[in-house]
C-alpha cells in the first residue's frame, strides 16, 4: 500500500520490511504519513486533550506489534484500530466524560484551518453543520458512532472501515445503513457523502 506523506509517496510494505530487517528509524516514515489521520481519529473518538498522548502510545504499540502485522493488510486501518482501542482505554480510565464541546474543539483543532479567503458566512454554516452532526452522532450507539466516524469523519472506504473495526464488510454495511437512517431522523437535512446509499 502506498501512502502520500508530505507530497511524496511512502511504500508502506517496503518501510515495514526495512523496520523488520533491523532498521527501526524507517518507522518514522510511517509515523509522519499517518499522524494526521491518527490525531483526527483520536479526537473524533473522544480523546480530547489526550489525543496526542493516545496517538503516541498507539504508534508505540503498533511498532511493538509490527511482527504480527499481516503483509496483505493495509497499515492505516490497522493503526486506526489501535488508536481506537487506546482512545477507549484512555477515556475509560480518565474518570470523566468528555463533553461534546470538547470533542468539537479537539476535532476542529486537528483539521486544517478554513482558508482566510473562504466566505465567512459559508465557513460559519459549515461549522454549525459540523457541530449539529457531531451532536447527532453523539446520540448514536457506540457501534453506530464508530462506523459513521470511520466512514465519514475519517473518510475511510468500506474495506478500510471493516479492517479498522474488525468487522465483516456486511456488518459495516448494515450498521452504517441503520446509523444513517437514525441520523436522518435526528437531522432531517442530513445528506451523507458518497457511500451513504449502500445496501446489503
Amino acid at each position: 500500500m502506498r501512502t502520500r506523506e508530505g507530497g511524496r509517496i511512502v511504500d508502506e510494505a517496503a518501510v515495514i520490511a526495512r523496520v523488520r530487517a533491523g532498521e527501526p528509524e524507517a518507522y518514522a516514515e510511517l509515523v509522519r504519513a499517518h499522524t494526521g489521520i491518527a490525531l483526527r481519529a483520536a479526537a473524533a473518538l473522544g480523546a480530547g486533550a489526550d489525543a496526542e498522548d493516545v496517538v503516541q502510545q498507539a504508534f508505540v504499540k503498533a511498532y511493538c506489534a509490527l511482527g504480527r502485522f499481516r503483509d496483505d493488510s493495509a497499515f492505516r486501518p490497522w493503526l486506526l484500530s489501535i488508536v481506537a482501542n487506546e482512545t477507549r482505554n484512555t477515556v475509560r480510565t480518565a474518570a470523566r466524560q468528555r463533553t461534546l464541546a470538547g470533542r468539537e474543539a479537539a476535532f476542529v483543532e486537528a483539521e486544517p484551518l478554513i482558508p482566510e479567503s473562504a466566505d465567512p458566512a459559508v465557513a460559519t454554516l459549515r461549522t454549525e453543520r459540523r457541530a449539529a452532526l457531531l451532536a447527532a452522532v453523539e446520540k448514536l450507539s457506540e457501534e453506530h458512532r464508530l462506523v459513521v466516524t470511520y466512514r465519514y469523519l475519517l473518510e475511510m472506504d468500506e474495506p478500510e472501515t471493516a479492517q479498522a473495526l474488525g468487522w465483516p464488510r456486511g456488518t459495516v454495511k448494515s450498521r452504517l445503513n441503520r446509523a444513517l437512517r437514525k441520523l436522518g431522523r435526528l437531522l432531517p437535512d442530513f445528506e451523507p457523502g458518497e457511500g451513504g446509499e449502500e445496501h446489503e
